[in-house]
C-alpha cells in the first residue's frame, strides 16, 4: 500500500479557520516533495494546545483514498 511521510508543524491558530467553518482542508508537503490536500478532520485527534506537530505516515489506496494517518515515534 502506498504511503507518504509528512512532517507537520501547524500552529493552533491555523485550525481557527477550520473551526470557524471557513476551511476544511490542509495543504501539506511530503518529505519527497508531493503536495497533499488533507481533510482537516483527520488531524483533529492530534491537535493540542500548540497545534499539530510531529512526523506522520499517511497510507492511501491506489486510487488516492486515505486509508490511515498515524503519528510516527
Amino acid at each position: 500500500m502506498p504511503s507518504l511521510v509528512l512532517d507537520i508543524s501547524l500552529a493552533a491558530e491555523a485550525f481557527l479557520a477550520v473551526y470557524q467553518g471557513r476551511a476544511n482542508r490542509i495543504l501539506l508537503k511530503s518529505r519527497d516533495g508531493r503536495r497533499v490536500s488533507l481533510p482537516a478532520h483527520h488531524l483533529r485527534p492530534y491537535i493540542g494546545h500548540e497545534g499539530v506537530r510531529g512526523c506522520f505516515q499517511l497510507e492511501f489506496s491506489g486510487d488516492g483514498r486515505l486509508l490511515s494517518l498515524h503519528r510516527l515515534a
